[in-house]
């Protein structure tokens, strides 16, 4: 049963023109950065051109493979966040919007298996752009001719590309039950950015590793020096959030009322 629904939810991603929406969006962001890295690169052209008002406008951005990997995770960490809260307020809020949640809850299936399988069509559809976008992140950085590129620095760069991009899907079935407990998409979509402003908020604390919406902006020194590694209390927060976020998705779609 649950790999029927699972299919049928991979069709409706398929059919769906958020998917291009969100790959187009994404794909943008690596563009915006060889653009910065060029400014900084030519900044007489560039200003020649209207790109930049004054040469302090990017004081402080340097062209080069450090720099780009750093904003990389930066684009999969903070704008993950973004992205990943249209993408599940999409897939979970629609249906309300579309009017269907009242066919898809009559179904003679478990309730818990379309907050399964829509969660994993997520999943999957996050790993697909960032595969994809990470492919043109670094052909545009080698067509660049970035200086400092090297093998220890890729893997580093990757794995911190990664880290933040899977630390944002961990975030995202609390955006799945704001979706269903609200019946639409504004909602988690406002969430998510309230939770951001006060991630950032936190991350100014001693308890930035406690909140989880503040832990990317640590771990990519946005609010302090970038840490090396999280710490275990960070990870424990992070499956907690995932895990009861879920379970309060699951609980929300058998018990609550529904009707539309």
């Amino acid at each position: 049963m649950f790999g029927q629904v699972l299919a049928t939810e991979f069709t409706k991603l398929h059919r769906a023109k958020a998917t291009w929406a969100t790959l187009a969006v994404l794909a943008m962001m690596p563009l915006g950065i060889a653009l910065f890295m060029w400014i900084v690169r030519e900044p007489g052209r560039a200003a020649q051109l209207g790109l930049v008002g004054t040469k302090a406008s990017l004081a402080g951005l340097e062209a080069t493979w450090p720099e780009y990997f750093y904003m990389l995770t930066l684009v999969f960490g903070i704008g993950g966040m973004l992205l990943l809260a249209f993408i599940v307020a999409n897939l979970f809020g629609r249906e309300y919007g579309d009017a269907t949640a009242k066919n898809m809850l009559a179904l003679p299936v478990a309730r818990h298996w379309f907050a399964v399988a829509k969660l994993a069509v997520a999943a999957v559809w996050w790993m697909a752009l960032i595969v994809l976008v990470l492919l043109e992140a670094m052909a545009i950085g080698f067509a660049m001719g970035l200086p400092g590129f090297s093998a220890e620095l890729a893997a580093t760069g990757l794995t911190n590309v990664l880290l933040a991009a899977s630390i944002s899907f961990l975030l995202a079935p609390v955006v799945a039950w704001i979706a269903v407990l609200s019946r639409g998409e504004v909602a988690p979509i406002a969430f998510s950015l309230v939770m951001l402003a006060l991630g950032n908020l936190f991350g100014r604390t001693g308890w930035a590793e406690w909140f989880p919406y503040s832990i990317v902006p640590l771990l990519i020194g946005m609010v302090a020096d970038p840490v090396d590694t999280l710490t275990a209390g960070s990870y424990v927060v992070l499956a907690g959030t995932f895990t009861a976020g879920t379970i309060a998705t699951i609980l929300q779609l058998r018990f609550a009322d529904n009707a539309q």
